[in-house]
Order: C-alpha cells, then structure tokens, then sequence
C-alpha cells in the first residue's frame, strides 16, 4: 500500500536583515554581518529539513531576503522540495540587484520578485528612507529580465509625504512603462514605535479625502493599462496574480519559519516570536489557536475583488452565507461600496477605501456563524 503525497502548501521564509529600516517600516529586521546571515541561513535549512513541506509557492519576505546574496538563497532551496510549477518569489531590493547573480538564482528556481519602488520621485524615497533612487529600480528590473525572470512586482506607496496627483501619476507612468505584469499600491500607515511615529506632527501627510483621490486615481489608471485590480491593494495581468499571497487571503494552509513568521496549517495557526537568538536556538513556535472559521474566512476571502459566493462559502462550510451577511452587503450595495448579485458580493473601488469598517460590520452581522 502506498501513502498518498500530501497537497502542497504555501512556504514562507522570513529573513529579518536589512543595511537599515526604511522609517516608515514596522516588520521585524535589523542589520547583520556575515557569520550571522551563514548561521541564520543553517538554521532555516534544518527548519525546512525538519517540516520537509512539499510546496507550490515559495515566498523569502523580510526584512530584505537579497541581503542573503545569492549563494545562502541558492542553498535554501535546494532544501525545498516543490512542484513543479512552484512559484517562486524573492523580494529584493532594487539596491542589492547588482551583487545578485539572477541567472544563477532563476537556474534554482526563481521565478518571481519583488522589488520595492514605493515612490519614482526620488525626493519622496529619500523621504520615505529608501536607499536607491529610481533609476536603480529600473537598472534592477533590467537585469532580473535579461536574467529570464519575467514575473515581475513593484511596490508602490500612497499617501507618502509631499506626494501628490501629479508625482503620483509619474510613479504610476513609471511601473507602466517598465511593463511589469503586477503592481502592490499600499496606503502609508504610520505605525507605533517606527520614525514616522515619533515625528508624524512634522510630516507633511496629505489629508484624508486627498488620499482617497490617490487610490481612485490609481485603480483607474492601472486598471486601465491592462491590470486587473484582484485584491485591495494587488494589481496584476491575467496570470500573474500572486499564488502565494492568495493562499493567505483563501485561507489556504501555509508554512512560515523564520522570526516573526505565521502559519497556519491542519486548521491552526501558529507563530515564532520577534526573536532572531531564539530562532537560532531551535526555540518551536507559538500556538495560536484555530484558525480558519467562518468569520476569518469571510474577512480574509472580502479583501479579494472576487466574488464571495454562496457556492464557495458552502463548498467550505456545508451551508450558504447567512441572510444577515446578505442583508448588510445589500446595504452597502446602496451605498456604492458592494456589488451584491444572486449569491454573490464584493467590495467596489470605493469600498475598499472603507474595507475594515465594512468588513467588520460584515463579519460581525454574521453572528449566527458558527463552527458547527
């Protein structure tokens, strides 16, 4: 009798280093020297030894995982056992891209990066305190390119100080003309403990209702061009939609290891702690409970311009939505902020403005949910 291969799942590695932390930047990093990225990177390959996952996504998040260089990413995967269509993503920042070897990174099975652009106007990045301007985001794209790695994402940021419709729009042009095939638009928000908190009084932030210009401003024109809004914040040709990032928004089960990094697998989630020594110790990860109920999934599967259905609600949880969720997405349906047909909902452009108070209020009309 032979056992059956288990369904591959997503695998996120976090690398927690970076030359400096952007001041706007909440995530877990810090900078390191050689002999701890070489033991951190043996500590991530025992990990993966150790869970020896069969994947179909790969995705190295940070922190800046191109600080690894292309030597201790190539040994990474080589441990990975995946599919053979797995996609393959690496951050990277635009700034490292010349001391990467891209042929040999793609030849291990690369097939994705991420670069963060976040602003074209230079001023903004060195507001923002990124290292490289942006024609070193577009000598960047070049090489992945000529390298063969054609899927292709740049970060932009919204919202940013001194930014307007105009420097937006140049931003906007640039990714456009790059021809790269997906484009993450994120609000700024300013988070407790970084820079940009302590000296959010001196920022010259535009206000609210200039904000939700920009993000109009930006569904519309990249819309537009060709790409499909798919999810809040994600902007992508048909095909080159994230696959990883979409597990987490399905409720797909996922592997994180790395400090700061979330699971969530055999309906539970689980965590390893802010804490690079204890990663490097060998320290297991932090139960969080279940996961994936019908709440969560509701407001995981709402951030996606897709439709939530009756048809996949039941497909999960052997029943349709509840009438109080459709009595309130109608309700926001009046408003402008839903599209609600026969089964089916989502949030329009202008409801993803107000997505958390919609999504809560959604969740939260829905109490006779159970896990039953």
């Amino acid at each position: 009798m032979t056992t059956a291969e288990p369904r591959p799942i997503g695998l996120y590695l976090h690398v927690p280093f970076c030359k400096a932390k952007c001041l706007y930047c909440d995530f877990y990093s810090m900078p390191a020297g050689e002999e701890t990225k070489d033991a951190y990177t043996s500590a991530l390959c025992r990990a993966i030894d150790e869970a020896d996952p069969l994947c179909d996504t790969v995705y190295f998040g940070g922190g800046t995982p191109s600080q690894l260089g292309t030597a201790r990413l190539t040994a990474l995967l080589s441990h990975i056992r995946r599919t053979p269509d797995c996609e393959v993503t690496l951050e990277c920042n635009p700034g490292d891209a010349d001391s990467l070897d891209f042929r040999a990174l793609a030849a291990a099975g690369v097939n994705r990066i991420s670069m963060g652009l976040q602003s074209a106007n230079d001023a903004e990045r060195r507001a923002l305190g990124r290292r490289s301007d942006a024609a070193t985001v577009r000598r960047a794209v070049a090489l992945a390119r000529a390298a063969g790695i054609t899927n292709l994402s740049l970060d932009l940021m919204l919202g940013i100080p001194g930014q307007t419709a105009e420097s937006l729009a140049k931003s906007i042009d640039f990714c456009l003309a790059l021809e790269v095939p997906h484009i993450s638009a994120y609000l700024l928000k300013i988070e407790d403990g970084t820079p940009f908190a302590a000296m959010r009084d001196r920022l010259a932030l535009p206000d609210e209702d200039t904000v939700c210009d920009d993000y109009l401003q930006t569904v519309e024109a990249l819309t537009a061009a060709g790409l499909r809004q798919y999810e809040i914040s994600n902007f992508a040709r048909p095909g080159f939609e994230s696959r990883h990032n979409l597990k987490y928004w399905r409720c797909e089960p996922y592997l994180g290891l790395g400090p700061a990094a979330h699971s969530f697998l055999d309906g539970r989630r689980f965590y390893y702690p802010r804490d690079l020594q204890a990663f490097l110790d060998g320290r297991p990860p932090i139960p969080d409970g279940a996961g994936g109920d019908p709440a969560e999934w509701l407001m995981l599967r709402l951030r996606l311009m897709e439709d939530v259905t009756d048809a996949a609600f039941a497909a999960r949880f052997g029943r349709p939505l509840p009438a109080a969720f459709r009595q309130s997405a109608e309700r926001f349906a009046r408003q402008g902020l839903m599209t609600v047909t026969d089964g089916a909902a989502a949030l329009t452009p202008a409801g993803c403005l107000l997505s958390n108070p919609i999504i809560g209020a959604l969740t939260e009309s829905a109490a006779e949910i159970d896990t039953n």
